[in-house]
């Protein structure tokens, strides 16, 4: 799996940096870029990786078991079952590939 073939990602937030130095350390951007990846608005609900589409863990739900909620989020996902906040791929339909990755790696 490369990460041009991942549709979405659920990346831990606890801090606004993580988001961006995990888009690094997944591959999905070089080292350093992050903050220009996410600039561009390539990470928004309609752009070419919608990243933490439930809010993330500083909007949504921080305090209990975020890594869990990453999981759940992305499944949603998968399922179609994510109301307003459903993403889909280019060509159209449901993403096919999530990525949720925790301060201890990604699954």
């Amino acid at each position: 799996v490369r990460p041009a073939d991942i549709d979405l990602a659920e990346i831990y937030d606890a801090f606004t940096y993580m988001t961006l130095v995990t888009l690094e350390d997944l591959g999905f951007c070089a080292k350093g870029e992050g903050g220009a990846f996410v600039e561009k608005g390539r990470t928004g609900l309609r752009g070419e990786l919608p990243v933490n589409t439930d809010g993330g863990g500083l909007s949504a739900c921080h305090p209990g078991m975020r890594g869990l909620f990453l999981l759940v989020e992305a499944v949603r996902q998968l399922r179609g079952e994510a109301g307003l906040r459903q993403v889909s791929r280019a060509g159209g339909g449901l993403p096919e590939l999530a990525v949720a990755s925790g301060t201890g790696g990604w699954f």
